[in-house]
């Protein structure tokens, strides 16, 4: 069994595209505005001419970027997303990453830009990092009695 010399490193092809912010692929070359209604043709250019940040270095240098992820940490503060802990013997890290949006109104025009900071979940190993799953999720018939046995009971 021999080993391959890129072990652990991707594939080039899995690079984010860095020529600047000119989109990799811009709509135009795939699809014809010519039939579409002149709010949609506006909608269509502003789709190429909107620029994602590939990295959070780039979405730091542009303020509409850091504004989003700002708004990001002071809710996730706000709502106790989480509690910093130290890390027990035997465990690692579950990392983060950001991933950004850009939400549109309905006429087309930028509504706001969305940065989201996710976990990287897909780092852990069941059994080893943790043993079980639990959403606190109550079904629609559950509801239902309790409102039933509080209507009752007074």
């Amino acid at each position: 069994m021999s080993l391959r010399h890129n072990r652990g490193k991707p594939p080039n092809r899995y690079n984010p595209d860095e020529e600047g912010r000119k989109p990799k692929y811009p709509i135009a070359h795939y699809v014809s505005t010519q039939g579409l209604s002149k709010p949609l043709k506006t909608f269509t250019q502003t789709l190429s001419s909107c620029h994602i940040p590939n990295s959070v270095e780039e979405a730091l240098s542009d303020p509409k970027w850091a504004q989003s992820m700002q708004e990001e940490l002071e809710a996730l503060k706000k709502n106790n997303t989480w509690k910093l802990v130290p890390l027990t013997e035997g465990k690692k890290l579950v990392g983060c990453k950001w991933v950004f949006s850009i939400k549109y109104k309905a006429d087309g025009s930028i509504e706001r830009y969305k940065a989201r900071l996710v976990a990287k979940g897909f780092t852990q190993t069941y059994g080893v990092d943790y043993l079980e799953t639990f959403s606190p999720v109550a079904k629609l018939n559950t509801v239902r009695v309790l409102l039933s046995l509080a209507a009752n009971l007074d």
